[in-house]
């Protein structure tokens, strides 16, 4: 008897034990992560002469507060706030 149209496709088990080691390569392949920092987002992190002149200031007051020697000068610390709450013409 002679069978034809085989229905079962041919089997090779090379290429099962072939699939298994390209998916163990490709999860050995890991990919990291990249980081970039453009340009002005260093220069953004750069101490510029506001920021040192302002903590150069606020050292100052805290060694005041902390002596006792710091003074609020009631009439400028008044006439500021009228300045920032006036609205502009």
């Amino acid at each position: 008897m002679k069978i034809n149209n085989n229905p079962i496709p041919p089997v090779n088990p090379y290429r099962a034990n072939q699939v298994k080691n390209e998916k163990a390569n490709l999860e050995k392949t890991v990919q990291s992560d990249r980081l970039e920092i453009s340009k002005e987002a260093k220069s953004l992190s750069e101490v510029n002469p506001v920021t040192a002149q302002r903590n150069e200031k606020v050292s100052a007051l805290k060694a005041q507060i902390q002596a006792g020697t710091y003074k609020v000068d009631a009439e400028q610390l008044a006439s500021d706030l009228i300045g920032y709450y006036q609205p502009k013409q």
